[in-house]
Order: C-alpha cells, then structure tokens, then sequence
C-alpha cells in the first residue's frame, strides 16, 4: 500500500509539472516543483524510519522456571535454549539464557531466569519472581512430594506479585518415565485448574512439548497484558462519563 502511495504521488507530480510548464510562468513553475520534491522526500523519509523503528523493536519476556530440586527445571531450560539434553544432576542456584523466537507472527526475545528449588534459597528466588512477567511452575510425575511442593512456589508467587491471577504455566515434567509416574495426568489438570493456568505434561530428554511450554508463556502474558490494557481503558472512560453526568447538573451561566 505504501509503495502505491509513492508512485502515485510520482505520477501526480510529473503530471502537474507538465501542466504548470504548459501554463504558468517558470519561476512559479520551479517553486512548485521544489515543494513538491520535499514532499516527496520526506513522505520516502517517513517510510524508512517507520521500517527501521518496526526492525528494531523487539518485545522482551522475563520468564522465571520454579519448582522444587530435581524436577528438571535446567533439563527443559536448556533443552529449549540449545536444544540438548542435560543428563546429570547439578543443583542450580541461578542461571540465565536467552533465546529469540517467533510466537504467533511476533517476534520475541525471551529472558528465561532457571531458580534454585532448595528452601535455602528462598529469599534469592523472591527477588526473581519479583522481575519476573510469567511462570514456569515444574514438578516431576514420579514425584509426589515435588507436586505438593507446587503450591506452595505458588503461594509464594502470589505473596510477592500481591496480586491472585498472573501469567503462568504448570508442567508436569519427566512423562517418558510413565513406569514411575506417582502424579497422574488428571490431578495436573485439576491443580491447574485451581490455579487458573494451562497445564502441560513434558519431557526434558525427548523434548516432548517443551517449546510449547515456554511458548505458553509468552501468550499468557500477552493476553494478561492484553486484558489488563482493556480494564484500564474502561476505567478511563467510566471516569469520564461520570464526570460528563456530574457536569450536567451544573449551570454555567452567570445572570446579569
């Protein structure tokens, strides 16, 4: 549409030169053309900035993967990042990893901060989820204490946030290892129900759903975000229609 714009303003201009030449003295005839070259020019201008403003924008999520020791938490991180599988155990007290992704035709640079599960750490963990936009909530299916322990990453998350509802996603991760499964799929689905999220069941090692994960929580902020631009809005215009009704009851005439 834009490039029509230009030829068309190139037509127009060529076409109303040779009618001035025709008619009108040169002098009139050169200083139109020159306001019309400007204009030309900077309608070619504006469309580069607009170009090179939408090239270099680039929308930021800080995600933060919680979930107690164990459950996986640098196995899906690092899988999603670098795509391989990290098979040793090494307790994590805090890793950062960055990746650029296209999620529904936007693209993205995703923050992804990997926390400790350790209760040691918990006063570390709280400044992270104080930065951070959306949630990774992990547990393992082969562990119940690491599902328990859920809710209360949970709660902690509230507390922090000060807030009920925030971008979140539950994972119930290992599901390779369906033999020592001692979570099943449908209390995932009620716990995430409870908690107002999706939920998804994972697997680090064969990178079952593991994009989709993180991806999840990409849209999940975008729709809070989304949501919450809407309720501001309404309350803006609700403000002023109060403020028109209150006007209304008032006179503004003077009597002489």
């Amino acid at each position: 549409m834009q490039r029509v714009t230009e030829h068309l303003l190139f037509s127009v201009s060529f076409f109303l030169l040779y009618v001035f030449v025709s008619c009108f003295p040169f002098s009139l005839v050169f200083s139109l053309s020159l306001s019309l070259f400007s204009l030309l020019v900077a309608v070619q201008l504006k469309s580069s900035i607009t170009s090179m403003s939408k090239a270099s924008f680039l929308r930021e999520y800080k995600i933060v993967i919680v979930g107690g020791g164990g459950v996986g938490k640098s196995a899906l991180t690092i899988q999603f990042i670098q795509s391989h599988f990290v098979d040793e155990y090494d307790p994590t007290i805090e890793d950062s990893y960055r990746k650029q992704c296209v999620i529904d035709d936007e693209t993205a640079l995703l923050d992804v901060l990997d926390t400790a599960g350790q209760e040691e750490y918990s006063a570390m963990r709280e400044q992270y989820m104080r930065n951070g936009e959306g949630f990774v909530l992990v547990y393992s299916i082969t562990s119940r204490l690491s599902f328990e322990e859920v809710n209360t990453f949970y709660q902690q998350i509230r507390r922090v946030k000060d807030r009920d509802s925030f971008p979140m996603v539950l994972v119930g991760n290992k599901c390779d290892l369906e033999g020592d499964r001692q979570v099943s799929s449908q209390e995932g689905r009620d716990l995430a129900k409870s908690f107002g999220c999706p939920f998804s069941e994972t697997s680090a090692k064969q990178r079952i759903r593991v994009d989709d994960t993180f991806y999840e929580v990409v849209r999940e902020i975008r729709r809070m975000n989304k949501e919450q631009e809407g309720r501001s809005k309404g309350g803006q215009r609700e403000a002023f229609e109060m403020s028109d009704t209150r006007n209304d009851g008032c006179c503004g005439c003077i009597l002489m």
